[in-house]
């Protein structure tokens, strides 16, 4: 039987039982700056398998996103960890994090566009080094990150689909939609994520009707951000929290949705 996309998602303090998940550290640059990050895999066996461009929340690359994307990967996906910040800018608290991704996720974000895309062709660059198949390529992303996946399919990339979790919906004013999105979008968002007003769902979904946008939304009632990140913690009184209940439908919603756009 085939292992479910995230079967390991929510216990992956577990994952040094993979004695066969590779994680593989990788360069590429954009422009004059250089970014890195990591090539996650399970090399038992050599058969190509799709990919899966992961950018974490706005803490960027860490530990805790690599072992994520070791969850994610199993023995279905090629996943590449993808840093959007530039080489040696790791954010050491939520202030410097909240600065780097600010500037990214402005009115502007044609440099965003421009990382986020170039991640992509770098992952489908590893089919000579890693079990993938570069024809089959999607994305996810976590808060900042799922705002970064969003741009992608507003920039008119064609990928297989994009998903994502507890992210900004508002686009900048500067980086208008493309004519038209040609990637299935899933979203999956907090109900009572305070930092995801009912005026930004309603002008997201009106984007991309208009768009011609082959999309999905999903609210899970009591949730608010970073509900699907186990490190977020549980303090009731913050606006980013862990939400398990939440958190399991979200991941099998994301297997379901991309084993039915990659037919596995």
């Amino acid at each position: 039987m085939r292992r479910p996309l995230l079967a390991l998602a929510l216990s992956f303090a577990a994952l040094p039982a993979f004695a066969a998940m590779q994680a593989k550290p990788v360069e590429w640059m954009v422009g004059k700056d250089r970014f890195s990050g990591y090539v996650v895999y399970d090399d038992t066996s050599e058969a190509k398998r799709p990919g899966l461009v992961m950018v974490p929340n706005w803490m960027g690359v860490t530990e805790d996103a690599v072992a994520r994307a070791k969850a994610v990967a199993g023995t279905d996906y090629v996943v590449l960890v993808a840093d959007v910040y530039g080489k040696g800018r790791q954010p050491a608290n939520a202030g410097e994090a909240g600065k780097l991704a600010g500037g990214l996720r402005g009115d502007n974000r044609t440099a965003l566009r421009a990382r986020i895309d170039t991640a992509v062709a770098t992952l489908k660059a590893q089919a000579g080094s890693a079990p993938l198949d570069a024809e089959k390529i999607g994305a996810f992303g976590f808060c900042f990150g799922g705002s970064t996946v969003l741009e992608l399919a507003r920039s008119g990339a064609e990928l297989a689909g994009v998903v994502s979790l507890h992210g900004g919906l508002a686009p900048g004013a500067k980086s208008a939609t493309a004519a038209a999105v040609k990637t299935p979008l899933l979203v999956l968002n907090g109900a009572d994520d305070k930092a995801v007003p009912d005026s930004d769902i309603v002008a997201f979904e009106q984007e991309m009707d208009g768009a011609g946008a082959d999309w999905q939304f999903v609210d899970f009632s009591g949730a608010v951000h970073c509900f699907a990140e186990p490190s977020a913690g549980s303090d009731p009184a913050s606006n980013c929290r862990y939400d398990e209940r939440a958190a399991r439908r979200a991941y099998r919603m994301m297997a379901d949705f991309f084993r039915e756009r990659f037919a596995l």
